[in-house]
């Protein structure tokens, strides 16, 4: 299954729950982590891969699905990332703001063919990846819309008219809001519900995110398995 977590406000934790989901699939099963906001390699606590990514493939005119396996970095067992490369296309430049990118039904053909489990870090919508390639993923398998029980990023939701199959919930300590906010202002079901943990955080910062895993942050994304 193709999976795409995405949000429409920095700091909502797409990139730390992609992580994690992935981890929680990766014991089960061959899983891809695809990173199509850049980030990814910090917080696995790997170095950033130095050769051709996502945005290179994507930039290619022929888009051939067997080109992208070949792209894939190992990272732990069952698990491996795709990285979001060097050119510049597709991610984190050209496609900001656009309507479209070229090849997005073959981009998103090839993210689904590339294992039996696909998890997509698309980050911010709009901002870290084209719409069209969010919505297309999203459309070709599950979309995953991530954030806080914040107003301000609810009313970017609202306004924005954008649309996901379940939210993740990202839940502060001392929010007005709950998750029954979240799930009557979205009209979504809230599959996932993440407290924040400075354990979690620590990790990443530590790099131990995938060495270590914290028991209670992979229980908590179970629902999205």
């Amino acid at each position: 299954m193709l999976r795409t977590l995405w949000s429409v406000k920095g700091g909502s934790g797409v990139t730390v729950t992609s992580a994690g989901l992935a981890l929680v699939l990766a014991r089960r099963r061959a899983t891809v982590l695809v990173d199509l906001a850049g980030d990814l390699p910090a917080v696995l606590g790997i170095a950033d891969p130095h050769g051709p990514g996502w945005c290179d493939w994507l930039a290619t005119s022929e888009h051939d699905p067997e080109v992208l396996p070949r792209l894939l970095v190992p990272v732990a067992e069952n698990l491996r990332l795709l990285p979001v490369g060097g050119s510049g296309v597709g991610s984190s430049d050209a496609s900001v703001g656009a309507d479209g990118v070229d090849g997005v039904d073959e981009a998103v053909s090839a993210l689904a063919a590339l294992g039996s489990e696909v998890v997509v870090d698309a980050g911010r919508r709009g901002v870290d990846t084209a719409p069209a390639l969010v919505d297309a993923a999203a459309s070709a398998g599950r979309s995953v819309l991530v954030t806080r029980a914040c107003y301000l990023s609810l009313r970017r939701v609202v306004r924005g008219g954008v649309r996901a199959d379940s939210v993740a919930l990202v839940l502060d300590a001392g929010r007005a809001l709950d998750r029954r906010d979240v799930a009557d202002v979205t009209g979504l079901r809230v599959d996932a519900t993440i407290e924040v943990d400075p354990a979690v955080a620590r990790g990443v910062d530590a790099g131990l995110l995938v060495r270590r895993p914290n028991r209670s942050f992979c229980r908590s994304l179970e629902a999205l398995t």
